[in-house]
């Protein structure tokens, strides 16, 4: 169920920032420039990597659980770099509140992941 919800986030997220979504840019655009972060990337690599890790926790459901493993933990260094980005230039806007809950979902999905834990 974690896995499912961090999926459905990351893939909105994602589309959102490829395809600069208005309603999301309205407080997207300005964070972005707040952080120091050029509206390029909003492709590649911010809408890419949520996609991508996305398609790897499907593919993890799917049955290839190292991929997904690999996506989850991907997502939680995506995260923890976002929220740096915001931490340094004092930047407290909706989007760094809204990292802290993408990076408890990655988190969740990593820890709750069944192939971390060792068959003894």
């Amino acid at each position: 169920m974690t896995a499912l919800l961090t999926i459905a986030a990351n893939t909105f997220s994602g589309f959102a920032a490829m395809t600069r979504l208005k309603p999301i840019m309205r407080t997207l655009g300005p964070a972005l420039q707040r952080a120091g972060v050029p509206e390029t990337w909003l492709v590649f690599p911010i809408g890419a990597l949520k996609a991508a890790g996305a398609l790897g926790l499907t593919l993890g459901l799917l049955g290839v659980p190292l991929i997904g493993t690999a996506a989850a933990a991907g997502l939680v260094l995506y995260f923890v770099c976002a929220l740096y980005t915001h931490l340094r230039v004092y930047d407290f806007a909706p989007q760094f509140f809204l990292a802290i809950v993408f990076l408890g979902l990655a988190v969740a999905t990593l820890t709750l992941d069944p192939t971390l834990v060792l068959n003894v």
